[in-house]
């Protein structure tokens, strides 16, 4: 009897997934931008309280290393340094009584500030 050997890898696909709240979101930010080409950047920088923080910000610029998804007609642009401390994380985005906003759920955390906006 043959047997199949399965191999596994513990890193997800994609680099960053977005919810469909945070799609219809984007998308509709994009729109009132008016300009095509746009594509929602994702970045992490030194900085904050804790080491690191997020950028998010609309980018014509797409260099030849930059990692694209795309979900739907979002185009969603990670520099290879910032893929590595992003890799598997989900941007959502919720509209609720106590204030709207986008938030990350980034497995590669270890530890936040009290801001809840920087991160190691």
């Amino acid at each position: 009897m043959t047997q199949l050997l399965t191999i596994r890898s513990n890193k997800p696909q994609k680099t960053v997934t977005l919810t469909d709240a945070a799609v219809a979101k984007v998308s509709e930010l994009l729109a009132a931008e008016n300009e095509p080409g746009l594509a929602l950047r994702m970045a992490v920088r030194p900085g904050g309280c804790s080491g690191f923080s997020y950028e998010l910000f609309f980018d014509s610029q797409i260099d030849d290393s930059d990692i694209v998804e795309e979900f739907g007609d979002v185009k969603v642009v990670v520099d290879p340094q910032s893929a590595e401390m992003l890799r598997g994380s989900t941007l959502d985005f919720s509209d609720g009584l106590m204030g709207a906003g986008f938030s990350i759920d980034n497995p590669n955390v270890t530890r936040t500030c009290g801001c809840g906006n920087s991160f190691s």
